[in-house]
């Protein structure tokens, strides 16, 4: 399909690679007209795979037949989407509201949220979610025991809640009860749990409200993760804090961080995809890194062995997108610039996608597809999008 337009300050134009089709997705300027069918395969005991029922898969299955799937989010059993119209959709478990339907009822198939169409990003850790609409404001529901939600209080909320009144929010991460969140300005905020430092602001306290971290205005990207965040600058540079007992911020040792830490002195990282205990990251020559948790041979490289700094998987150059477990599971999946499917890790529910329950320390492609876009990860399960 010949188009163009612009993702990032770049200008796209021609026939649309893999490549720019994630990249067109993340920023919310996918062409109109150009199909994303939904696809979920692994763990299901809540519906989580939307597919209406509660049972498992270990391959892909598309999730009805519509095209016009966007945002995917996974919590640890629940599933959120946002489709082009700016809809909002949400199945799985629904024991705190996190499905945002206003009630605590789980769903196999996918329910909308309200009937509002300006949703834009979505996020969320093991039992809420936060969201960013087109009008900059913030909203949040689900468990809150922490704070997480940034209300002001530790109320749970089975219904979209308003975070502020500021119109000015543009990037939002959680963690596995704490939020992180870039402003239009390039500052970077935090609330939730402040266990081991994990908010970054310089001390373990928790924050029922947003707080600024540090006075910084060249924040870009953020990924949370269990008890803490990995986020890169404008400069290229990458940046970690919180909980580290398995290596997992990538700063060669098992220290905690309370405060933003500088990993290496690199200036080419690009796509950051934290998951509980370990990340996985691609530099902007398409190679693929990972550190931190690897007892699942969730690292991809070939062992069981953890590793605290940034270790390179294979030598290939055309990775592009990927994604980690956002909890205790050790997994990932990945794909390339020609749009094939890799995944590798745990593999006990069928979540890696692969026709099996087999377990696999390095990359194994997933079917023969060469359209896969987007990568939604859960506790052990998968969502994905196929143009």
């Amino acid at each position: 399909m010949a188009t163009t337009t612009v993702i990032s300050g770049v200008q796209y134009s021609g026939i649309w690679n893999i490549s720019s089709q994630a990249n067109a997705v993340a920023a919310g300027t996918w062409p109109v007209g150009s199909p994303q069918y939904l696809y979920s395969w692994g763990f299901n005991a809540n519906g989580e795979l939307g597919l209406g029922n509660t049972a498992y898969r270990s391959s892909p299955n598309q999730v009805g037949s519509l095209g016009t799937w966007m945002s995917l989010r996974c919590l640890s059993e629940s599933s959120l989407a946002v489709q082009r119209s700016g809809t909002l959709y949400a199945w799985g478990k629904n024991e705190y509201g996190q499905l945002g339907l206003g009630n605590i009822t789980s769903y196999s198939s996918p329910k909308q949220i309200g009937n509002l169409t300006n949703w834009s990003k979505i996020s969320g850790g093991t039992f809420f979610v936060t969201s960013i609409k087109t009008d900059g404001t913030l909203w949040a529901w689900g468990r809150n025991n922490n704070g997480q939600l940034g209300l002001g209080n530790t109320t749970d909320y089975s219904s979209p809640k308003q975070v502020g009144a500021l119109t000015t929010w543009s990037k939002i991460s959680c963690g596995s009860n704490l939020t992180f969140a870039i402003k239009t300005d390039g500052t970077l905020w935090g609330w939730g749990n402040g266990f081991a430092g994990g908010l970054g602001l310089g001390n373990t306290t928790s924050y029922s409200s947003p707080v600024q971290i540090g006075a910084l205005t060249n924040w870009l990207t953020i990924k949370g993760i269990a008890y803490g965040c990995i986020a890169t600058k404008t400069d290229g540079t990458l940046w970690a804090w919180g909980y580290n007992t398995l290596g997992q911020l990538g700063l060669g040792d098992t220290t905690n961080r309370s405060s933003p830490v500088q990993v290496g002195s690199l200036t080419n990282w690009l796509n950051i995809v934290g998951g509980s205990y370990y990340t996985i990251a691609i530099k902007t020559d398409g190679t693929l890194w990972a550190w931190g948790s690897n007892s699942s041979g969730s690292l991809g490289l070939g062992d069981a062995t953890n590793r605290s700094s940034p270790v390179q998987v294979g030598a290939l150059t055309n990775w592009s997108n990927g994604g980690v477990s956002s909890v205790t599971f050790d997994f990932a999946l990945a794909n390339k610039t020609d749009g094939t499917l890799w995944s590798w890790g745990n593999n006990a529910n069928g979540q890696l996608g692969l026709g099996n329950t087999s377990s696999y320390n390095s990359p194994k492609q997933v079917g023969a597809l060469t359209n896969w876009v987007n990568i939604a990860i859960g506790g052990n399960f998968t969502l994905a999008t196929a143009s």
